[in-house]
């Protein structure tokens, strides 16, 4: 199994945003596990967390992300717990039925 870790990222708040972030793991082929995001203060920023495989790959799209304009912080946290990931996923499962 592999092991997971997130990425923390903290991007400027505006339409387009996720989609360049997810675009370009799209691109390489690279699933994301889980995404939680949340705006921060004013709502000029936000907060993403992205749960992810750990991967060789993965050192690539992380120098490609702090190239995006909109991506204004990035960090890694492979100590990171996951049980809120796992927590919401249960949420929306006993929504759905699924």
């Amino acid at each position: 199994m592999n092991e997971s870790m997130v990425v923390g990222l903290k991007v400027r708040n505006h339409p387009g945003v996720m989609y360049h972030i997810t675009g370009l793991f799209s691109r390489r082929a690279f699933n994301l596990e889980g995404i939680l995001c949340g705006r921060l203060g004013d709502g000029t920023t936000s907060r993403i967390y992205l749960l992810v495989n750990k991967d060789r790959g993965l050192e690539q799209i992380v120098k490609q992300l702090e190239k995006l304009h909109d991506v204004l912080e990035v960090s890694l946290h492979e100590d990171y717990d996951t049980t809120l990931f796992n927590r919401i996923h249960e949420l929306i499962s006993r929504g759905t039925g699924n």
